[in-house]
């Protein structure tokens, strides 16, 4: 990062801390990262007009998120609703045998405006973005550079369930995922469908983004997300008392149809109690 660039995103974060003091840096670049959209030209610079997958890492791995837009961090449209969560989790534990097994996994079930959204027409193209933050320890010492689970404390993750799937469903899917990654194996890509990244690109680093594209139908069938966490030197190295260590994270999550005279969100607002300023005409 260039020194103007560092100045222009502790500008940025400075502004959203202002706003909303009670946020923890972990949200804080949450709301920068999710923010983001690339510019025309670095989209047509970098991705092809019918683009797959591969083209799509490859931009993020050039150009990033793209270029974060206060205004959006900071405040919600009528046509788009943003969930901003911080909370902590324990990763890990110990079994009776003292061996280290992991813990915690938070589960959500998402404020969706359901009617709004099955009142429009079924086909109506639905936009969901999810930006997961957290820091992770580095290792100590040299070891772990070549080996991921050595390098960070921990890592976690966060999946959303398919248009359909039940819950107990959706919960066996996190559980089988967590354990295909903690063997080694990146899993299938069969809830990637919809997603423009997919896990394998975006489950890199400590923040992880990703855009969700669909029907309104599919989306109010969609609004449970789960956070769980993945193996790292805290559980492995579990003699260098860390395993017992609990750790901060902070998700957005954030809807938007193109139908600027939808409101979708007022009634969250409503339903969880959020005073709704009203335009009064004098």
């Amino acid at each position: 990062m260039t020194s103007a660039a560092a100045a222009q995103a502790a500008w940025f974060a400075a502004q959203i801390q202002s706003t909303y003091p009670k946020v923890w840096p972990e949200t804080v670049r949450a709301l920068m990262v999710h923010s983001a959209e690339w510019t025309d030209a670095l989209k047509k610079q970098f991705l092809p007009s019918q683009h797959t997958k591969t083209n799509r890492e490859r931009l993020l791995r050039i150009c990033g998120y793209g270029v974060p837009d206060l205004e959006r961090a900071l405040y919600s449209a009528a046509n788009s609703l943003t969930l901003i969560a911080q909370a902590e989790l324990q990763p890990y534990d110990k079994n009776e045998k003292g061996r280290p097994i992991t813990k915690e996994m938070h589960f959500y079930d998402l404020p969706w405006p359901k009617d709004v959204l099955l009142d429009l027409p079924l086909d109506t193209p639905v936009q969901m973005r999810v930006t997961l933050s957290y820091f992770i320890e580095p290792g100590p010492g040299e070891i772990g550079w070549k080996d991921r689970y050595r390098y960070a404390s921990h890592a976690l993750r966060f999946k959303v369930n398919s248009p359909g799937e039940s819950k107990g469903d959706f919960l066996k899917r996190v559980n089988k995922a967590a354990r295909e990654e903690d063997e080694g194996h990146p899993g299938t890509p069969s809830d990637s469908e919809h997603w423009f990244f997919g896990p394998f690109a975006r489950n890199k680093g400590s923040i992880h983004s990703d855009i969700w594209e669909g029907s309104a139908a599919e989306l109010a069938n969609s609004h449970f997300m789960a956070v769980y966490p993945l193996v790292g030197w805290w559980r492995e190295r579990y003699h260098l008392g860390r395993w017992n260590r609990r750790t901060r994270y902070a998700f957005v999550v954030s809807i938007s149809t193109p139908e600027e005279q939808v409101d979708i969100y007022t009634p969250v607002a409503n339903q969880v109690g959020i005073t709704v300023p009203i335009a009064v005409e004098t």
